[in-house]
């Protein structure tokens, strides 16, 4: 059984909202050959993907390949929308949100989904999560490191955060938008060195900020193991100790504290480095995330975890399918009916 927590779809057309709203800085799509586009801003190509992307078989297909049971959707990071104009960006969510419970309720034994809100207003965020939660039957949401420039702990974030807790819907946080990415114009840096800072700045701001402390039974899962946060505990824990007059300004608990009280993706890509975050973090707070279909992932998914002949068949079934199961609150009968 193989639960794949972290993989992207986009439907295979959507309005343009940049006509539809006379602005610019949406994303548009155009098929430029059979089972290929271009996603475009402007002028400009942001990336070239394939019919994997938006086709349901396609991906049961590679699933099937792979032994992967059941993926859990959700939109690419750029549709995330943000730094627009509140109502827009709940327009294309409704959309994107309307797009993944569809190809969910189709193929409710393969897929699980992920719903996008408009983050950036907390009413309207709020409304389209309870919209997703209730009347789409989605599990959760996918959240950026940060809402256009604000963090994770911001006060109006934090209330949809605790309309998350209450509704039982799982949190996704994944980069978007990197740190620092007009100084790495070159080396697919942004992607190489941005992610990973970006989720150790969303961790960080969420420990420091006492999200975590106020919101107990919040599920939050973080992609790519966690980016640089694991690596630098050691540094933030010192910090903490230290300077807790620059550090523990609205948390007086250590950080450490919190390790395995939210869940990390496997996607780390090495050997020592899954160790290492399964000896930090714990056997029962990482779930398999492969990243699929883009070409930074994991593409056989649960290889690494497959092949480490160090885990017993108990920490693989939990890194494999059972961690994610507990995050997304899937019930036994969902499970059962996914291996059928």
């Amino acid at each position: 059984m193989k639960i794949d927590v972290h993989t992207h779809i986009l439907p295979e057309n959507w309005p343009d909202l940049n006509k539809k709203y006379n602005t610019h800085g949406f994303v548009t799509i155009e098929h430029h050959k059979p089972c290929c586009a271009k996603m475009m801003i402007g002028d400009k190509v942001f990336r070239e993907i394939t019919d994997n992307s938006w086709e349901p078989k396609t991906r049961i297909d590679d699933c099937d390949k792979h032994g992967v049971n059941m993926q859990v959707l959700s939109t690419v990071p750029v549709m995330f929308n943000y730094w627009a104009k509140p109502e827009e960006t709940y327009d294309l969510s409704r959309y994107l949100n309307d797009h993944i419970a569809q190809v969910v309720n189709d193929n409710p034994k393969r897929f699980s989904g992920l719903g996008t809100l408009p983050m950036q207003d907390t009413k309207l965020a709020v409304k389209e999560l309870e919209r997703c939660v209730k009347d789409l039957g989605l599990k959760g949401i996918e959240v950026g490191t940060h809402i256009h420039g604000r963090n994770l702990d911001d006060p109006e974030v934090f209330e949809i955060f605790r309309a998350c807790e209450e509704l039982g819907a799982a949190v996704f946080i994944h980069p978007w938008d990197m740190l620092g990415k007009d100084r790495m114009p070159e080396y697919w840096l942004p992607w190489l060195v941005g992610m990973p800072a970006e989720t150790s700045l969303a961790i960080c701001s969420m420990i420091f900020g006492g999200v975590f402390e106020r919101l107990k039974d919040l599920k939050v899962c973080f992609a790519h193991g966690g980016g640089s946060f694991p690596f630098s505990i050691g540094r933030i824990e010192h910090g903490f100790n230290v300077r807790p007059d620059l550090v523990a300004t609205k948390n007086r608990v250590n950080p450490r504290n919190y390790l395995g009280k939210f869940y990390l993706d496997s996607l780390v890509l090495d050997e020592l480095a899954l160790k290492f975050l399964i000896d930090l973090i714990g056997e029962d707070s990482i779930v398999m995330g492969s990243d699929y279909p883009f070409p930074l992932g994991e593409h056989s998914p649960g290889k690494l975890i497959e092949e480490m002949a160090e885990l017993n068949s108990v920490v693989k079934e939990k890194l494999l399918w059972k961690n994610a199961a507990e995050f997304l609150g899937l019930q036994e009968d969902v499970i059962l009916k996914a291996l059928l």
